[in-house]
């Protein structure tokens, strides 16, 4: 469960990936993270420049000058930047279900300002509101978005509670197959390694015919 904003970690990873992309200064940044997220969540100004700053001063971005655009700030990636990229992969890989939670928390949060009896949220005179209609459209532009990335929706029957122990079986499942693997080969390592070490029969056979 998130207790708040969007996963730690997040908008560095974005800059950091768009910078190994092509250098790009602050506002450009800001442009392409709104577009990656359809033009629904923008990052601020004091998020984006503190940590271009930031990683200059670690030395994980550096700036570049261009003649074309002198008054502007570029930063491009520099080998430090691309083993700290590699490291925010790997975190940001770990946080899916942190990203999840981050979804599904808003919209039961939108449901509940159109349902909930304890809330009394103004309908003002305005292009949105808390109703079913506008529910129906963010669940409907959900689908279309999974279908575009992803092919036909499939509904999934199950619980929060089903779904999250169904996936933590397989996650176990999973590491109990790599350490199974793993095991085997070390196994079968062992074995060869002893089978050519001296003293062997074939390191004595060779002894013996000598």
């Amino acid at each position: 469960m998130r207790k708040s904003g969007p996963p730690k970690g997040l908008i560095s990873y974005l800059v950091l990936e768009l910078l190994d992309e092509r250098p790009r200064y602050g506002y450009e940044l800001l442009g392409e993270i709104t577009e990656i997220s359809g033009g629904h969540w923008e990052p601020s100004y004091g998020s984006v420049y503190p940590i271009l700053y930031k990683f200059e001063e670690e030395g994980v971005a550096e700036r570049v000058e261009r003649d074309d655009e002198p008054d502007r700030k570029y930063f491009a990636l520099t080998d430090a930047g691309r083993e700290e990229l590699a490291e925010k992969r790997r975190e940001i890989g770990g946080e899916a279900r942190e990203f999840g939670d981050v979804v599904l928390g808003f919209y039961h949060l939108y449901a509940a300002l159109a349902t909930d009896g304890r809330f009394e949220v103004d309908d003002a005179d305005a292009d949105w509101g808390f109703s079913e209609r506008y529910s129906a459209w963010i669940v409907e532009q959900m689908i279309r978005h999974h279908e575009r990335d992803f092919g036909e929706f499939e509904r999934i029957d199950a619980s929060p509670e089903e779904f999250y122990a169904e996936a933590d079986d397989s996650e176990a499942a999973d590491a109990d197959g790599s350490e199974a693997a793993d095991a085997d080969g070390s196994e079968a390592a062992d074995a060869e390694g002893s089978e050519g070490a001296p003293g062997a029969e074939g390191s004595s056979s060779g002894a013996a015919d000598d």
